[in-house]
């Protein structure tokens, strides 16, 4: 008889090491979300309990876009991936890692969310810096992300490249323009928390080019003294993309949950999280309640590089422009 209740003890140990199992979700994301996810698990969690009547916990994994892409890529079991460029969920699909058409499986391009680069400078601004053209003076070194490493970096060097164009500049120009503010960056940073991190505690440069979701976080984690933002006159859509890992959910039995999760973003609550970290809501009627969200000249990449795919192609890749401007310091 003890053997037997035995027996029934270590089923039901399994069961419920099993259901455990089930009910926790992984999050792949990029390195300057992570204090914006913290606050969207533990929001979810209840509200998960609360419509769908189950426990779950939530795990959170952060680093730069693209080598988060990679992990996943390769085997890491996140359930979602929350990116900052849409080319890394693509390179998930091109993987079969996620959906096809997983741009079309949730609202507004799977982008629950949006941001813009600014700058960070020194408190005061002691170089006067107002805009793009200033970042390329002899005397200011800049902070970026290198953009094959993180998404961060690749809207910024587009941002720049953008700046121009829509002042009536031809890609020679804009070329030109990118590379003298390159010339002005000492050292590229892996990860938009790698870049926050050299820019404040190592004291490396006089402006950040960043995401405007990352201003929260700076003043959170440095005091709100430490930097002056700026808003440069014009600065480009970052879509903020989100989508399920197909491979994971099919082995853990997680599709639902990872849905919910992702539908959570799209909710009042969930967009009023996001407009807390500084990160753009896609619902208008939160956005509009924030006035912290400054109206700046916003252009699209599909506007001027047709895709985040086909910039990736001609700037990125490995032979590609940013290779042909940059030298690796």
């Amino acid at each position: 008889m003890n053997q037997f209740k035995l027996l029934l003890a270590s089923v039901a140990l399994a069961a419920s090491g099993l259901a455990s199992a089930q009910q926790t979700l992984l999050n792949v994301s990029y390195d300057v979300a992570r204090e914006f996810y913290k606050d969207v698990n533990a929001a979810f969690v209840p509200w998960y309990k609360k419509t769908a009547g189950k426990d779950v916990k939530v795990e959170q994994a952060h680093g730069g876009s693209s080598a988060q892409a990679r992990a996943v890529a390769d085997g890491l079991d996140a359930d979602v991936v929350t990116m900052n460029t849409t080319t890394d969920i693509e390179f998930l699909a091109e993987k079969g890692v996620v959906a096809k058409d997983w741009a079309k499986r949730f609202p507004h391009n799977a982008a629950p969310t949006t941001s813009t680069m600014l700058f960070l400078v020194r408190n005061g601004n002691p170089k006067g810096i107002k805009d793009w053209d200033d970042l390329l003076k002899p005397d200011v070194k800049v902070v970026v992300v290198n953009p094959k490493t993180g998404g961060n970096g690749r809207y910024a060097y587009l941002a720049a490249w953008g700046y121009v164009k829509k002042k009536g500049g031809t890609d020679a120009q804009a070329a030109d323009f990118v590379a003298k503010l390159y010339k002005n960056v000492p050292v590229l940073a892996r990860g938009g928390r790698d870049a926050t991190t050299a820019f404040l505690q190592r004291n490396i440069g006089d402006a950040l080019v960043t995401f405007e979701s990352e201003v929260e976080s700076v003043n959170r984690e440095f005091g709100d003294a430490k930097v002056d933002v700026v808003y440069p006159s014009t600065s480009i859509v970052a879509e903020n993309p989100v989508a399920v890992v197909e491979r994971t959910v099919a082995k853990k039995g997680t599709a639902d949950l990872a849905k919910a999760y992702l539908d959570f973003l799209y909710t009042p609550e969930g967009q009023e999280i996001a407009a807390k970290h500084n990160i753009r809501p896609t619902d208008p009627a939160v956005l509009k309640k924030h006035t912290k969200f400054k109206p700046i000249k916003l252009f699209t990449v599909q506007e001027l590089f047709g895709s985040l795919s086909e910039a990736q192609k001609v700037h990125f890749n490995d032979g590609g422009q940013f290779d042909k401007i940059y030298t690796v310091k």
